[in-house]
């Protein structure tokens, strides 16, 4: 089915019902009036040159037509292609080039720059903008309101294309994920069915896509005054007065967006009623963080869904559950638990290996390993990136598994724990060190803000390291705190091989969720230090 079609039925059962809200303007659009502008929105795409199949780069920022627009592309049956502006123009420009799209719709400003960066746009056909800017360029408003309300979307059978998504190339190059109509339905059951949503719950997304799961469920979907691209620096008041001027019951976003409405909420002794479940995403989530809400939301819970863009949900954990049983081993550096499978998903822990199309080595339970999934929200590969979709996808008796390129373990409950990306691991001579199994012990000094496992070479020998970012900024090395480092290094088995430690002012984070430790560039930053540190 056509993900769209969602759209449709919403708006037959409940018709004035808010669908999609701007809470900057308090201005919204019913799920009637989201239905039939994106029927004539889509038919303006017709007539303007979109087809079925066609990949359409869509650049708009968070506001009432967002969600509009990209329904009204799954309608005609085009493929629109969302690339993370954060990202950096380099690595936008690079995946334009990798995705060669064939129609844009954007801003005014997108189409400034295809048209001084013309080679990375070559197999643009149909050029449309949001606005008047002249030439070839369709303005989608012209006559938007001759357009019929009207438009019966294109059959989509469950491998018909849907989308393409990029990764945020946290820790690589960023890759166009290959969505199709049955994942994006599948993951919309999914989310349904974990976090028991329905057209009664209003939804705040941090994270724009988010929205076009609970839109498609009926909710009432309230876009927040941030900036998406930049969550960390989010203003938490505007936040929290969005959450209590709609009544939002479910919130997501990254850690970074609920760290700061955390603090305001608890400085300003501020509770938030109507929550039911707060939602953090993109990276492990500090306990402290949890222990924070639970003064917060008198009525709800947090929860910490673990996924990728190639294989959204896998699995989910409420603070709760962490706090009341998990906690101990997590500061005993057991790794962080992220709960059981989500519906429909199977987890393996198999042998770690960096070779592709690697054979099934399952491990027992227990046993650290690289965390393998399958379900129908998997995703099969990589627009047009063989050797990257060789490197993540096994395919075994015609089941395909996606390779997370994380490293964990499955206990005897069914519950996954995290220890961190393959890549970040320190593979020595006398052993293997997993980043957040090291880290989750030094983090609890009371000075450290959050630290970081790199990998040094010192005369000739892989070593690991530590680096440190303090919750004062300094990005010194007293005496005094390196004693009560070693105090803590010498807690744990797994930690005392650590001989070198480094002060960071601030971590280099990822664009998206600005909450992912960048912990190869660190690595780098502390190899150029370790001939510095007296």
């Amino acid at each position: 089915m056509n993900i769209a079609h969602r759209i449709k039925e919403v708006a037959a059962r409940f018709p004035d019902k808010k669908s999609v809200v701007l809470a900057s303007h308090n201005s919204f659009y019913t799920y009637k009036e989201f239905e039939e502008r994106s029927c004539q929105i889509a038919n303006r795409l017709v007539k303007l040159g979109i087809r079925p199949g066609m990949r359409t780069l869509l650049f708009v920022k968070p506001c009432l037509d967002f969600s509009v627009i990209t329904f009204a592309l799954f309608k005609v049956g085009a493929v629109p292609v969302l690339i993370d502006p954060g990202m950096g123009l380099a690595s936008l420009l690079q995946s334009v080039k990798q995705v060669k799209p064939e129609a844009l719709v954007s801003v005014g400003m997108v189409h400034w720059l295809r048209r001084f960066k013309s080679d990375y746009f070559q197999n643009l056909k149909v050029k449309i903008s949001l606005g008047p800017v002249g030439g070839s360029t369709h303005n989608l408003y012209s006559g938007l309101g001759l357009e019929s309300k009207t438009f019966e979307p294109f059959t989509a059978g469950p491998d018909d294309p849907s989308a393409i998504l990029f990764t945020s190339g946290g820790t690589g190059i960023p890759k166009g994920v290959l969505y199709t109509h049955g994942i994006l339905n599948a993951q919309t059951m999914a989310l349904g069915e974990m976090f028991s949503l329905d057209e009664a719950q209003v939804d705040l997304p941090g994270f724009p896509l988010f929205a076009l799961f609970t839109l498609a469920m009926g909710m009432t979907s309230i876009i927040p005054e941030m900036d998406p691209t930049k969550p960390a620096e989010c203003n938490p008041k505007k936040i929290v007065k969005n959450i209590l001027d709609h009544k939002v019951t479910f919130a997501a976003g990254s850690p970074a967006i609920w760290e700061r409405v955390g603090h305001y909420c608890l400085s300003k002794k501020i509770e938030l009623p109507s929550i039911k479940q707060v939602v953090m995403f993109g990276a492990p989530v500090r306990a402290e963080i949890h222990q924070m809400f639970k003064k917060i939301l008198p009525h709800g819970d947090t929860y910490t869904p673990y996924g990728a863009t190639e294989s959204l949900p896998v699995c989910l954990v409420s603070g709760t559950e962490i706090l009341s049983k998990h906690l101990p081993q997590m500061l005993r550096g057991h790794g962080t638990c992220i709960g059981k499978a989500a519906p429909r998903v199977t987890i393996k822990i198999i042998k770690t290996t960096d070779i592709p199309e690697a054979k099934i080595n399952e491990l027992p339970i227990g046993e650290i390993g690289e965390i393998l999934v399958s379900g129908p929200q998997v995703t099969s590969g990589y627009f047009e990136m063989p050797e990257e979709t060789r490197k993540a996808k096994i395919i075994v008796d015609g089941v395909l598994w996606h390779r997370m390129g994380d490293l964990g373990w499955l206990d005897h409950s069914g519950n996954l724990w995290f220890l961190g990306r393959k890549v970040h691991r320190v593979d020595s001579e006398e052993n293997t060190f997993y980043s957040i199994q090291m880290e989750s012990i030094f983090n609890q000094h009371p000075e450290v803000k959050r630290t970081a496992l790199v990998k040094l070479t010192v005369k000739g020998k892989v070593v690991p390291g530590l680096v440190i970012e303090r919750k004062d900024g300094k990005a010194r090395l007293s005496a005094s705190f390196l004693r009560e480092l070693q105090v803590l290094k010498e807690t744990e088995t797994f930690t005392k091989s650590i001989q070198h430690f480094f002060v960071h002012p601030k971590f280099p984070v990822d664009i998206r969720h600005n909450i992912k430790i960048d912990r190869i560039k660190l690595s780098q930053w502390a190899q150029k230090e370790l001939g510095l540190i007296t």
